[in-house]
């Protein structure tokens, strides 16, 4: 079985965006390598924002085998994260 895999869509001119980044970095220590997470440039990946729908940045996305389990608008809290990707990972 996969791991789950966290999509930050971001951008760089993007206030919020930058709040969110060091949660993120909380949240790999938190985790290690049992969840991947990527950030998503949504100036420079203008087909995958469009597939996802992203309307606002920052959008984080949570898929694990390629099905979305949740989707968040707005800066979340590292903790938050985890306690929805830890399910996600047994």
């Amino acid at each position: 079985m996969a791991k789950p895999v966290l999509m930050d869509f971001f951008a760089v001119w993007c206030g919020p965006c930058k709040l969110q980044t060091p949660e993120l970095e909380k949240l790999k220590e938190m985790m290690g390598d049992a969840v991947e997470i990527k950030k998503i440039d949504v100036d420079d990946n203008h087909d995958l924002a469009q597939k996802y729908g992203i309307m606002v940045v920052p959008t984080l996305i949570i898929e694990k085998d390629g099905v979305v389990k949740e989707r968040l608008e707005g800066v979340t809290p590292a903790d938050s994260l985890r306690r929805m990707l830890e399910p996600l990972t047994e």
